[in-house]
């Protein structure tokens, strides 16, 4: 089992990037994996029934986050948990992705979803009703930008034509892609475009019935060979973590949890880098 900390640029690793550097370094050395940003840019206030969290939590940035984090680290890797995408315009998303993979020498994982929060969404100028197509369509863009010269994607949503955009990211055809969510949108396009799936908050049981549920789909859908076998990543549900929890997420088929430090934790550096060092020691 791999472990991921979530949350590295939220709280106090967002009100103090040293903090976020030195947990980031311990991380590093006590044997986690990686380490995974959030992503809100405003949150409602008040808060609405699928707000995520406290309209007065503070966030970074995710790249300009792992940006910094890509400087001070040297084998960790750096995720998005989830970037939403359709709220970013696909020619600036690419630019800030290739940027933060070339910073880390290629240790960036693309963890992607379509979003939920409609304030949110508001906010930003960007309608939530067609949030699916309008991934799709700024996926395929990516990478047309990433892959292709003098790049030409015209759609609904998408209109690209005769740019070049360099560098290109260090892996042909972009970093590793991780797509979060559940829905049926949200799994096909896990198993044909991407090589892992985010599992959000779900319990052993919930991940046991969606890796059937990738299974299935696998054998009914195109999945190119070079994505080689969809990895599966997890955030657990509510319930302290150890070794047996760990264990039976193994056996529902998971490879990376992506630990969230409880809140009272991610708000107290001492706590913070405790929780850092001792729970790879604890869980495997």
């Amino acid at each position: 089992m791999r472990l991921g900390l979530f949350g590295i640029n939220t709280d106090l690793c967002a009100l103090d990037p040293q903090v976020a550097a030195e947990t980031a370094l311990a991380a590093e050395d006590a044997g986690w994996e990686s380490v995974w940003t959030g992503e809100h840019y405003v949150l409602p206030d008040p808060a609405v029934p699928s707000s995520p969290t406290r309209p007065d939590t503070p966030f970074l940035d995710p790249f300009v986050t792992l940006g910094h984090l890509a400087g001070v680290t040297r084998t960790l890797l750096l995720g998005t948990g989830v970037t939403v995408v359709p709220v970013h315009p696909p020619v600036l998303l690419a630019k800030q992705v290739v940027t933060v993979d070339r910073i880390s020498g290629g240790r960036f994982l693309f963890g992607i979803g379509v979003g939920y929060l409609e304030p949110e969404f508001r906010a930003l100028g960007v309608p939530l009703s067609d949030r699916g197509v309008r991934t799709d369509e700024y996926l395929e863009a990516l990478q047309a930008l990433w892959t292709t010269s003098s790049v030409r994607v015209v759609g609904p949503r998408v209109s690209i034509v005769g740019v070049t955009a360099e560098p290109r990211p260090i892996r042909p055809g972009g970093p590793p892609l991780h797509v979060g969510g559940a829905s049926p949108a949200a799994l096909r396009r896990a198993v044909t475009r991407a090589h892992g799936w985010y599992g959000w908050a779900v319990t052993p049981e919930q991940t046991a019935a969606v890796v059937a549920q990738l299974a299935e789909l696998a054998d009914n859908l195109d999945r190119p060979a070079e994505l080689g076998r969809l990895e599966i990543s997890v955030t657990p549900a509510g319930r302290a973590l150890d070794a047996s929890l760990v264990a039976a997420y193994a056996d529902a088929g998971v490879d990376r949890l992506i630990v969230s430090p409880p809140g009272r934790v991610r708000r107290d550096r001492d706590a913070l880098l405790r929780f850092v060092t001792d729970t790879p020691a604890a869980l495997l």
